[in-house]
């Protein structure tokens, strides 16, 4: 995870909120990030299945995005 998200996740109290990860990558997807994120925010809801937009989409990626939300109800 780049560090402004550690930084992020250290200056607000996510408890009770519903985490959605999403990220672009040229091939690691999220390794280790959801496991992070979770252990860093304990009280929130931290979804198992993010969306990972590799380097061939990373340019365009509204359909996929939008697809995603819609598939995890939060359009």
């Amino acid at each position: 995870m780049p560090m402004i998200i550690y930084s992020f996740l250290d200056d607000y109290d996510l408890s009770g909120k519903t985490v959605a990860p999403f990220c672009t990558s040229g091939g690691s997807g999220f390794s280790g990030s959801i496991d992070t994120i979770k252990s860093m925010e304990p009280e929130a809801d931290v979804l198992d299945d993010g969306l990972h937009i590799g380097d061939s989409d990373a340019g365009n990626p509204d359909e996929a995005v939008a697809e995603w939300i819609s598939q995890i109800g939060m359009n």
